[in-house]
């Protein structure tokens, strides 16, 4: 990789004469590349993004930048991240095909990656703002989690081959070290980078604060995290990484991808329909479009549920619970069996990460837009209360939590509790 000395920053300037005798995007944009327009549209926290348009089409230009952008300088990352981005998309591509962009061009020394524009596509936490009701993205995304997540283990995987591949993405600590930190550490104290953005939140987050049973499981929820490395983890699925139309869901931005607990991704996408589901009514009247989020997490939990059963009826040809112990042997019921364990636990553990990921997204750093476009702020704060609430629930609860109808039913029950 590049020292910080010979990495440069692109911009819409330099941009077309740095790569514009690229054949991958010349083929795509057209040329010459002087005539190409650039425009940055980067608003994550991490990187530059760029639209790059020409005569022929368009493509995404990404480049990591050596700190994180959302705090400046004085947050040093590595470059390499674009690197383990690039692997994840590639391996989510042959598991999941379809379901990810098409990576045009890599430049790991500029941690630069060129991938196919998605369009007419938009972010699915705007749409979800602005009220649209995706028909297909809770199969799609089920799915998508199930494959992935299944595929990357070592139920699916042979063994050198797991652990080749979880040596390469277990060099991803300082994207880790995030996670390890804003998701399950800095909620739960006064830590330097938190930040609320309501005072009549004050009340709940101090309690909260000094919720000793909460601070625990949290603590155990990330002892989960850091010592469980059962699959390549997309590492930070949310409804900001999740790109859609009507007919078709794309999956983004997984520059955090991780060896770790199969029900990370889970949870972490299940809280972000949640959230929005108590956004809700900070954006209007929208008793539809909340039970269309429900709806939602129940279908992405059922498909996952589904999709992962078959899967391991299937092509379940790893180390993990082998053949050779059930099906060879005659005796399916017991391989039926280990399959509910499996899922029992992917379960309880994804509600575990589910809360922490509300809590995190309220309290810590880095937030949604979901509640943040909410002008009221004692609007916005009720609409938070009810994640917070729901969060403490499931993380110190999760044990004897046992189906989404019931996380549903406890999310309308705090919707109506704390209405107005």
């Amino acid at each position: 990789m590049a020292a910080f000395a010979d990495f440069e920053p692109l911009n819409t300037q330099t941009l077309q004469k740095r790569l514009g005798q690229l054949p991958a995007l010349v083929d795509i944009v057209g040329g010459p590349a002087e005539s190409w327009q650039v425009r940055e549209v980067g608003d994550g926290n991490l990187n530059l993004v760029f639209i790059v348009e020409g005569s022929a089409g368009t493509v995404i230009v990404k480049q990591a930048l050596p700190y994180v952008r959302l705090v400046g300088d004085s947050w040093p990352l590595p470059l390499k991240r674009s690197y383990f981005e690039h692997k994840a998309l590639t391996r989510q591509e042959e598991r999941d095909p379809g379901s990810v962009p098409r990576i045009l061009h890599f430049d790991g020394e500029q941690a630069i990656i060129a991938m196919e524009f998605l369009t007419p596509h938009v972010i699915l936490r705007r749409a979800l703002i602005e009220g649209q009701q995706l028909p297909r993205v809770g199969h799609d995304l089920g799915l998508f989690l199930a494959r992935t997540l299944f595929r990357g283990s070592d139920l699916a995987m042979s063994p050198r081959e797991r652990k080749e591949e979880l040596a390469i993405f277990a060099d991803n600590v300082e994207l880790c070290d995030i996670t390890e930190n804003l998701v399950f550490s800095d909620p739960y104290f006064e830590a330097k980078l938190n930040r609320h953005t309501s005072p009549e939140l004050d009340d709940i987050v101090a309690q909260l604060r000094a919720d000793r049973d909460l601070k625990v499981e949290a603590q155990v929820m990330k002892h989960l995290f850091a010592s469980r490395s059962e699959t390549l983890l997309h590492g930070d699925l949310h409804t900001g990484s999740v790109m859609v139309t009507e007919a078709e869901t794309r999956v983004i931005d997984p520059e955090f991808a991780f060896y770790g607990p199969i029900a990370f991704d889970v949870g972490m996408l299940m809280s972000n329909f949640w959230m929005s589901y108590f956004s809700q009514s900070g954006h209007g009247e929208r008793a539809e479009m909340r039970a269309y989020l429900l709806r939602t997490v129940e279908e992405i939990w059922t498909t996952f549920r589904a999709e992962f059963s078959h899967l391991w009826r299937t092509e379940r040809r790893g180390m993990l619970y082998q053949s050779t112990l059930f099906e060879d042997q005659g005796d399916h019921l017991a391989s039926e069996q280990a399959l509910s364990h499996v899922l029992g636990d992917i379960w309880t553990d994804a509600l575990g990460f589910a809360g922490c990921e509300m809590h995190r997204r309220i309290l810590g750093l880095a937030h949604n837009a979901d509640f943040e476009t909410i002008e009221d702020t004692a609007q916005r704060a009720r609409c938070e209360t009810k994640a917070l609430k729901l969060g403490r629930q499931l993380l110190v609860g999760r044990r004897h939590i046992h189906t989404v109808v019931e996380v549903n039913d406890l999310a309308e029950q705090l919707e109506k509790e704390i209405a107005t």
